[in-house]
């Protein structure tokens, strides 16, 4: 399977995004692949348009079965999520259990205006009613394929397809 250029999708999501941001805009990235990808977002779209960061691993449902990853990281959300245009962006989309978790801890900082969901990839197999607004690109991958978001020598995004 040839895996699209994770950097020309990033491209083409700011040229997506931009026409869709308000004066009470802000980027949300989900650690860790998605805060890469919206890291890259900002510096195309501008450094002034807020920023945040969120670690998602206590509101995972699976928490209790699970535990505790071993990189946890702090959210970092320094702007007032109340009454905001949220852009909440993960790296790869599968069955919407992340971004159930993230909207979760959103709502703890406040209650936005709108959540529009921003992902990189999107394979397909929701568990969750849960879609994406826009989305870089779409990959029909089987139950045992797994795509993965990593970042590269100089910051660049690669993609890799995993079997499990």
């Amino acid at each position: 399977m040839q895996l699209p250029d994770p950097e020309l999708l990033v491209q083409q999501l700011a040229a997506a995004i931009k026409p869709r941001l308000r004066p009470n805009s802000a980027l949300v990235g989900i650690h860790s692949g998605g805060v890469w990808v919206a890291q890259k977002l900002q510096q195309m779209l501008g450094d002034t348009l807020p920023f945040g960061t969120l670690d998602i691993s206590f509101y995972r449902d699976d928490f209790s079965s699970i535990g505790l990853h071993p990189q946890v990281r702090p959210s970092d959300i320094p702007f007032e999520v109340e009454d905001a245009h949220i852009i909440l962006i993960d790296d790869v989309l599968h069955t919407g259990r992340t971004i159930r978790a993230a909207m979760n801890e959103l709502f703890d900082y406040g209650r936005p205006a709108m959540i529009e969901l921003v992902v990189l990839i999107d394979r397909a197999g929701r568990e969750l009613p849960i879609t994406a607004d826009l989305v870089g690109a779409s990959l029909d991958l089987t139950a045992n394929q797994n795509i993965q978001v990593t970042l590269g020598p100089n910051n660049q995004l690669k993609l890799s397809l995993h079997e499990r």
